[in-house]
């Protein structure tokens, strides 16, 4: 194995990078530090298959660790010279779930955070396909994310669309 290889790093190096990747992938919840509904939400006309407020820590907690552990898989397999184009889509659909919260809770902007869950389902979606062919591992833990996400998209519309 070549010195340079990621997966010639000492173990302490790879636990340290996996935790680097946890806490950038809990970042993207930091946006709702800066969020402030002022009831907004909780006025908003809802389905009745909406969750339950309780259950979104629990979730998006096991997607961020799904997450990270995915992304820092496909990182061992050539860092970013080899792997740019899989970590860039990554960096990219993270950026899009960070967005998604300002937009729908602190603009109070439905529509325009249903184009945003919108254009992450298609990242994420095309991160996975990739993570998939790096490391099929990384794949299958984005599977429960592009679930989670898919039943939000239909989430958002629906409150969109019953919020005129």
């Amino acid at each position: 194995m070549k010195a340079n290889h990621p997966h010639a790093n000492p173990p302490a190096r790879q636990a340290l990078s996996l935790v680097g990747w946890i806490a950038f992938c809990f970042i993207a919840s930091g946006s709702a530090a800066f969020v402030f509904t002022g009831g907004w939400y909780a006025d908003l006309h809802k389905p009745s298959w909406n969750p339950p407020a309780w259950i979104f820590a629990p979730v998006w907690t096991s997607l961020y660790v799904m997450m990270a552990v995915a992304v820092w898989l496909v990182w061992r397999e050539g860092g970013w010279k080899t792997q740019w184009r899989a970590l860039g889509l990554f960096l990219l659909q993270w950026l899009l779930n960070a967005l998604w919260t300002p937009l729908f809770f602190g603009m109070h902007r439905p529509g325009l955070s249903f184009i945003d869950i919108i254009l992450l389902w298609l990242v994420l979606a095309a991160t996975l396909r990739l993570f998939w062919k790096v490391r099929k591992a990384a794949g299958i833990l984005l599977i429960p994310y592009l679930a989670w996400v898919s039943f939000a998209v239909a989430l958002n519309f629906t409150i969109w669309w019953l919020n005129p």
